[in-house]
């Protein structure tokens, strides 16, 4: 039986990977100008979900950015290229949210929906998000979801990231939920990974960065995977119905 609904951040309840995706691409071309900006956009599909430092080395290796980072790491304060090429994009990422507006055009109103019936129907409700604290509580402040949730567990409340499931171990113990009594919302691979990992019941919200990769991974059955975002409800509730069936 379902008594807890656990939700991811980025990319599940906002369009923030659009705007992280953005930042990075943006980044990059300010290191090498010659790079195209879709280029490294398409190529944050495959690490969507992941660390920044898992991200920043990636992208780094795939356009071969570290002797250009390298060089900026005295500017930035920064020991090693690929921090240097993080604090980069994390300017460009904080002026792509300083407009309020941005973040609330881009809502999931499908996924918030959800979240305001997870609310009244579950007796616990948590989040799971890989975004750093200040970040997490900025965007959950304007979109007026800070006083939502039972447990907010952040980047900096855990040592591994996701596909670790150390975050969603957290958030079954604050909220006083057993992990086979959560059900967890995501869009990323290594986010449901994490979720199935934890010993969780997960539905999947497919996005542009995820509908791929959650296709070629399987780590769900299909019919957990919400490809069309008005049936996100239904699924949800389909979910919970047969996880209720298995424990009878």
């Amino acid at each position: 039986m379902i008594q807890a609904m656990v939700f991811d951040l980025d990319g599940t309840l906002v369009q923030t990977e659009k705007l992280k995706a953005r930042s990075y691409a943006l980044a990059a071309s300010r290191l090498r100008p010659e790079l195209s900006p879709d280029e490294v956009v398409e190529a944050f599909k495959d690490v969507v979900g992941l660390s920044r430092r898992e991200v920043a080395m990636s992208l780094m290796d795939r356009f071969e950015l570290e002797p250009a980072a390298a060089s900026t790491m005295a500017d930035s304060g920064t020991s090693t290229p690929w921090q240097a090429y993080v604090q980069i994009r994390l300017d460009i990422y904080g002026g792509l949210i300083a407009d309020e507006r941005v973040l609330l055009e881009h809502r999931w109103p499908h996924a918030i929906s959800l979240l305001e019936q997870a609310r009244r129907s579950c007796s616990r409700v948590g989040l799971a998000t890989m975004s750093y604290c200040p970040q997490a509580q900025r965007v959950l402040r304007v979109l007026e979801l800070d006083q939502t949730f039972d447990f907010v567990a952040t980047r900096d409340d855990v040592e591994a990231g996701k596909p670790n499931p150390e975050i969603y171990h957290l958030v079954a113990h604050e909220l006083g939920v057993p992990a086979s009594e959560c059900l967890v919302v995501e869009d990323s691979v290594s986010g449901v990974g994490a979720a199935v990992a934890a010993g969780m019941a997960c539905v999947a919200v497919a996005t542009p960065f995820t509908r791929g990769s959650l296709r070629t991974q399987k780590l769900l059955d299909q019919r957990w995977v919400v490809n069309d975002p008005r049936r996100l409800l239904q699924i949800v509730d389909q979910r919970i119905r047969e996880a209720r069936e298995e424990t009878q």
